[in-house]
């Protein structure tokens, strides 16, 4: 049979499975279909109640492109950000010179994959995971959803931590950290939950304050960042383990990148879109990272700084940012109040996001409304958060470096996907070769296997260039940990044989 034939007989077969699933084919009608008096009430309220369904091109409207560049920049400009920067020289002994220059090149580096591939959002209409169906395939795609519901489970009980602790910080413990997850994530609940609109509105707003609290704290012990705490000169394995953490850091934004850019119209420039998300990304995470090493070098030096790190015998960024604004006695507290808050922007678009992931893990979910998800991540991450607040620094560490693993091979996987096999199919070139009247028929869709398996038998590499505290490989034992670079570079070369095969045998993409 020619290849002609086979796409004529694909098509057919596509057009014959339309009425099975009507979603596919007018995705709007998905609200109406639930009948319930209060998701229509909801959406009087400008509540977002889509899922996963594709947002048609009718529905693809905004043109405030800059939106994706705040949301970003807000998302980043926190606590967290901080946090993860004094690993530099807390956990692995750079200075604040090598620890800057680690976050800064390897940064510039893994923006890049999520910035691109938020583009595919105004062209596709597509969720990033629903996108990874045409790689993952319908039923593989749930193994990277459940990877990525526990690294987005994971960052926003790191972020729930750290914002309660620091709110606790200013009460002179008269305020639990318990008291102030809840706090915390009670408020991010609220944004998630209202979606699209009302989460854009405040990630454009949430960052001045941040900005605010961290120039005064920066004004106040700008002095002492000039002393640092003297270290042994850097080896390969602290840099590239340190740039593992970075790099897990940022890079598990490409599996949810174009969740926020799929309302966008389908003519704006990718070259816009990538720029507004690239510097959304790289400009707090580099700033707030950099002043995080800078911090944790001097602070050993600083009595109150000490004091405030230590507190209760635990590693307490909120008590050391609180620290380092006491000078100014209450207006300090407020800053530092603030500053707990600055998380909420990072934990709500994490929410926003796992609702997309449950419906695609247990895809009969997609008739349940959006907002409803948000109730269940906040049901999950407040014991979680609760549980861990006691051991943040050792979380933080191992967590981000471990989850960038399976990240390099999700981007892999779906960059050959996009750049080797999609622009063959020349029938659907004004979706970049993606037939989307496909993203919700198992039949259609690629098989998966491929994906599926070359990205766990990566691991096999993997495992010996890992450095970290939980598991040293004897690769990374000499090099530093370098495992998320092996995946990507592995993942792409098992990929893109294994698909070849499963095209050649199948005989259609």
């Amino acid at each position: 049979m020619s290849t002609s034939d086979l796409e004529q007989n694909r098509k057919t077969e596509r057009d014959s499975d339309l009425d099975k699933h009507g979603d596919a084919k007018k995705p709007s009608s998905y609200p109406s279909r639930m009948g319930n008096a209060l998701t229509k009430r909801l959406l009087t309220w400008g509540v977002e109640t889509r899922g996963i369904l594709p947002v048609p091109p009718e529905e693809r409207t905004d043109t405030q492109f800059f939106k994706i560049f705040f949301l970003w920049f807000s998302t980043n400009f926190n606590i967290l950000s901080f946090s993860a920067g004094t690993l530099g020289p807390a956990a692995f002994g750079l200075s604040t010179r090598d620890s800057c220059l680690v976050i800064l090149f390897f940064n510039m580096l893994c923006c890049l994959p999520p910035a691109y591939l938020a583009t595919w959002g105004p062209k596709l209409g597509l969720r990033q995971m629903v996108q990874a169906r045409f790689s993952f395939g319908y039923f593989g795609v749930i193994i990277p959803c459940i990877l990525n519901l526990i690294g987005m489970f994971g960052f926003s009980v790191l972020n729930s931590i750290l914002g309660g602790q620091t709110l606790a910080s200013v009460t002179d413990g008269n305020l639990s950290w318990t008291v102030g997850i809840v706090v915390i994530a009670i408020i991010s609940l609220f944004l998630s939950f209202c979606g699209y609109t009302v989460l854009n509105w405040y990630e454009r707003l949430a960052w001045i304050p941040v900005l605010v609290s961290f120039l005064v704290a920066l004004g106040l012990g700008g002095e002492h960042l000039s002393t640092t705490v003297p270290t042994e000169p850097a080896t390969a394995v602290a840099v590239f383990s340190f740039a593992s953490v970075i790099a897990g850091f940022v890079i598990t934004y490409s599996s949810l990148a174009s969740d926020f850019t799929s309302y966008y119209r389908p003519d704006v420039s990718s070259l816009k879109i990538a720029l507004y998300a690239y510097l959304g990304y790289l400009l707090p995470i580099v700033s707030l990272q950099c002043l995080g090493a800078a911090v944790a070098s001097s602070a050993p030096l600083v009595p109150a700084w000490e004091a405030g790190w230590n507190l209760g015998s635990q590693s307490n960024v909120g008590g050391l940012l609180n620290a380092m604004l006491s000078p100014v006695g209450n207006f300090g507290r407020f800053l530092t109040v603030l500053l707990s808050l600055s998380v909420t922007g990072n934990i709500a678009a994490t929410f926003y996001s796992i609702s997309f992931n449950i419906q695609l893990f247990i895809p009969t979910l997609v008739v349940v409304p959006r907002y409803v998800f948000s109730l269940v991540s906040i049901a999950i991450v407040l014991p979680l958060s609760i549980v861990g607040s006691h051991r943040f620094y050792d979380t933080l560490e191992n967590f981000l470096a471990l989850i960038g693993y399976w990240a390099s091979d999700y981007i892999a996987v779906v960059l050959v996907e996009h750049f080797v096999f999609r622009p063959r199919n020349t029938l659907y070139s004004s979706t970049m070769g993606y037939d989307l009247t496909q993203w919700n028929n198992p039949r259609l869709l690629p098989t998966g296997i491929p994906a599926v398996t070359a990205g766990v038998l990566t691991f096999g590499l993997v495992i010996p260039c890992m450095s970290q505290a939980l598991f040293v490989g004897p690769i990374g034992e000499k090099t530093g940990d370098i495992g998320f670079e092996v995946a990507f570079v592995l993942c792409v070369v098992l990929y893109l044989w294994l698909r070849t095969v499963e095209v050649w045998w199948r005989g259609v993409i």
